[in-house]
């Protein structure tokens, strides 16, 4: 018994021990720097920057990253066709799902993507640009370039959103197997060949092209009036937070009016290329502003401030003044 009281002790001094050494290098850290003509809080940064808490935060950086290819799955899911969508009757004479199938479209998916993704994503490139060099912006990230560290989090929370949107719609394309207008052209089939009874459901039907079938059973809902919604509205969102120039009242306005519009019309095209129906076009707008504004404000740090820290003791010109952001 005494053997065991006495090896507990051991272990707790041998612990005790190593808490005075950690302990004692931090303090030394701090004067060093003290002595260098730093700060206590030039110290204490220099710390953050280091040891155990550099790689606490470079393990929430792969958290961070894990969690935008997790929120993407679904979508790739559909995209490699891993998952077939359901398959959804008829009911005979349905004239919503007999417009003629067209091989071309206005806004094909590879435009889409492109074009959505690189004009809100070089817009918060020159953005957090202008505002590193011109603002006054501080961060807590150990990443020493300052540009990079605002970059990162503004576009991670967009391409996050990105993927949380694009996941939501090809789930609800896979689940609801939602007939598009050109069904029965992509499948090949007309009323009459089916020879069936107006007004009858008919279950099943036999398509020549596989691959033409299961992308006709993808309607519900429009993935172009959503993804263009997300990034168009995310856009404005963010030309409301960092474009303050007040020299030109309607120019900011007008850049979202046309952002805004520009969305809608991808979505209307969707209409006219008979892919989608309008109550399809419609709930895809919704989606993708609902997510927009999600990820912007309680998500994205693009409205928040440390305004609200500021007391009345403190100077504007402050880490913790209503002029100062924190990325």
């Amino acid at each position: 018994m005494l053997d065991t009281f006495g090896t507990q002790r051991a272990a707790l001094t041998a612990q005790s021990a190593e808490l005075q050494l950690k302990l004692s290098d931090n303090k030394s850290c701090l004067s060093a720097a003290e002595g260098m003509g730093m700060d206590k809080s030039t110290g204490k940064k220099l710390l953050e920057t280091s040891g155990p808490v550099l790689s606490k935060r470079k393990l929430l950086v792969g958290l961070d990253l894990l969690c935008l290819f997790l929120a993407s799955v679904p979508f790739f899911v559909c995209e490699l066709r891993a998952v077939s969508p359901y398959k959804r009757g008829f009911t005979c004479g349905d004239s919503s799902i007999t417009y003629p199938y067209l091989h071309s479209e206005v806004i094909p998916d590879e435009l889409l993507m492109a074009g959505g993704i690189v004009i809100t994503g070089l817009t918060i490139a020159f953005g957090e640009c202008f505002r590193v060099r011109f603002g006054s912006v501080s961060s807590k990230a150990f990443v020493r370039n300052l540009y990079v560290s605002c970059l990162y989090k503004e576009l991670g929370c967009f391409l996050f959103g990105c993927g949380i949107g694009q996941s939501l719609t090809n789930m609800a394309k896979l689940s609801v197997g939602r007939l598009r207008p050109h069904f029965l052209s992509a499948c090949g089939v007309t009323y009459a060949s089916l020879n069936c009874t107006p007004g009858t459901y008919v279950a099943t039907v036999t398509c020549g092209n596989r691959h033409l079938e299961e992308e006709a059973r993808k309607s519900f809902f429009s993935g172009h009036a959503s993804f263009a919604m997300y990034t168009m509205l995310y856009l404005a969102f963010y030309l409301q937070a960092r474009f303050t120039w007040q020299g030109a009242r309607l120019l900011r306005p007008m850049l979202q009016f046309f952002v805004v519009l520009l969305a809608v019309y991808t979505g209307l095209t969707r209409i006219s290329d008979y892919r989608h129906h309008p109550s399809d076009v419609l709930t895809g707008y919704l989606q993708g502003a609902l997510t927009a504004y999600w990820v912007a404000f309680y998500i994205s740090p693009m409205f928040k401030s440390s305004s609200s820290d500021l007391s009345p003791a403190e100077t504007p010109d402050s880490p913790t003044s209503p002029h100062h952001t924190v990325c």
